[in-house]
């Protein structure tokens, strides 16, 4: 009777190791939404840096960008920006870092009543940005795969 109690407890270990690879591997990888609502240079680029090199870089798709309320101004090409402190690329602008994180897959929308507020329009933009329709940002934000975090 002992014998079989082991041997029931071993195959039922066996079973429990080998199917729980299986089961993460058939999980859908969660993607990343990045609130950012602030123009201040130093915080958008910890955001962007944290969207580009530590997800997308790391096979987090779809990582997304959604520029709103001051944030907008961010992608504005007319509008230099440094990258103070810490997170300073190589002498990147805010725009680049943008840039780069889009060459690379990712995606940037800027919020559509934030662009009109700031006095902007699409024309404004670096290349790439998208406008943020309901659909867009819907898209990422309901999916129950993509995680959302704010700056």
């Amino acid at each position: 009777m002992k014998y079989l109690r082991n041997m029931l407890v071993t195959l039922l270990a066996f079973f429990a190791i080998s199917a729980a690879p299986a089961a993460a591997q058939d999980a859908p990888p969660a993607g990343l939404f990045v609130n950012l609502t602030t123009d201040d240079t130093w915080s958008a680029a910890k955001a962007i840096y944290f969207a580009h090199e530590k997800a997308l870089k790391n096979g987090i798709k779809p990582v997304a960008i959604w520029l709103n309320v001051r944030a907008v101004y961010l992608a504005d090409k007319k509008r230099p920006s440094n990258v103070p402190g810490l997170m300073r690329e190589a002498d990147k602008s805010i725009q680049d870092m943008l840039s780069d994180f889009m060459a690379d897959g990712g995606v940037v929308i800027a919020c559509q009543a934030c662009t009109k507020a700031a006095g902007l329009t699409p024309d404004d933009y670096i290349d790439g940005v998208k406008m943020g329709s309901w659909d867009v940002v819907s898209g990422f934000l309901f999916d129950p795969n993509v995680k959302t975090l704010s700056w």
